[in-house]
């Protein structure tokens, strides 16, 4: 899943002008550039602005905050990237209440009943960020439960599968592979693929009674053959020790009949819960990523707002857009809005040592720019 590339801007309403008339300014300026940048008013809430002081005091939180719940979306997004991968689903659109995440954003609108503009903005800031920080836990209980229920089925499957050395033998022997007896047991050895003949040769004196020609073959694989050999229960654990000196490697083993049908039972146990685990997780992700980039443009806004306050003073008069010009041409829409946003509106951008203030006030981009500046990383 890619990214577009857009950026959050307010400006200035120079020399008495209307937001109107500097938003025609600005459409008609990026319109000479190139007719196909996408360009959009962003619909700001008339919040409740409190005293600059207070603001001052937010500024490092909302940069925070922001971080964190912009990083809550892209955890949520890349594991909906990775479900697709994994399943070879066709990706679904990303979606805010049934709404596209793209046109969410580019026509933007402050839900009121979930954040009232009336409250204070430390307030708002609160409450999204505990919203998010609940989702975030859930998201890594989710993920756990579904990596877990992986792993164990991943581990069952490498004991079917994985070298003689290692993997569970129950499929690999039958009854008649096996004898067991007061007197007589049958043991199982791995062998090198490249001492097969040594074994053959040896296996027999490796101990006092041990059965003639009671070794064969039961299985390979790229590495190791599994063989079985038959001889009496008194000299066991000398014919393990003297096995053991030659290189063949002798497994423990217990004949169970019914061993391979709970093994089987078991794998398919696994398969459902993984099945269903992975389900439920990328039906909460579809539903949970909407809720997230909601509060998470519900920040970006906010701070938007806020940054404007500081930097063009009070009462709150500003245009703010949503552009997404793509390569060179954003050099270009950054020099117009450069130009229609003159620093004499602004009243901490007044000298040099005024704008090193700046910097340390609202940090971030936007103390690049004589403007306010976020940039919002949009799914296509």
């Amino acid at each position: 899943m890619a990214a577009l590339k857009y950026i959050l801007v307010s400006l200035p309403l120079l020399n008495g002008q209307s937001a109107n008339a500097t938003w025609s300014n600005l459409y008609q300026s990026v319109s000479n550039i190139a007719f196909d940048i996408p360009i959009y008013k962003f619909q700001m809430p008339d919040l409740r602005v409190g005293t600059l002081d207070s603001l001052l005091s937010i500024g490092d939180d909302l940069t925070k905050t922001n971080a964190f719940v912009e990083g809550v979306t892209c955890k949520i997004r890349r594991e909906i990237e990775e479900i697709e991968r994994f399943t070879g689903s066709q990706s679904l659109s990303l979606c805010v209440n049934g709404v596209p995440v793209e046109i969410y954003f580019t026509r933007f609108s402050w839900d009121e009943a979930k954040y009232p503009v009336m409250a204070p903005i430390r307030e708002i800031v609160n409450t999204i960020q505990e919203s998010v920080a609940k989702l975030d836990i859930d998201f890594k209980v989710r993920v756990a439960e579904y990596t877990n229920a992986k792993n164990q089925l991943s581990n069952i499957l490498r004991q079917q599968t994985g070298s003689l050395l290692v993997r569970n033998l129950s499929s690999l022997v039958r009854a008649e592979d096996i004898v067991s007896s007061e007197h007589l047991t049958t043991l199982l050895v791995v062998v090198s693929k490249s001492q097969q003949k040594d074994w053959m040769a040896k296996y027999e004196r490796l101990s006092t009674f041990v059965v003639p020609k009671s070794s064969r073959k039961l299985h390979e694989d790229n590495d190791y053959a599994l063989y079985n050999v038959t001889l009496f229960r008194n000299v066991t654990e000398i014919f393990k020790a003297a096995a053991h000196n030659e290189g063949f490697q002798v497994r423990e083993f217990e004949f169970d009949p019914t061993a391979m049908g709970q093994q089987l039972e078991e794998l398919e146990r696994l398969q459902c819960d993984k099945d269903h685990l992975h389900k439920i997780l990328q039906q909460w992700c579809y539903a949970s990523y909407g809720e997230v980039f909601s509060a998470w443009i519900h920040i970006c806004t906010i701070q938007l707002f806020s940054e404007s306050i500081l930097r063009y003073g009070l009462p709150p008069t500003f245009l703010a857009a949503v552009l997404a010009p793509k390569g060179k041409d954003e050099q270009k829409v950054r020099r117009i809005l450069d130009q229609l946003s003159g620093r004499a509106n602004s009243t901490f951008w007044t000298n040099e040592e005024d704008d090193l203030a700046m910097v340390t006030l609202i940090g971030g981009e936007s103390a690049v720019y004589p403007y306010v500046s976020l940039t919002v990383n949009l799914p296509t």
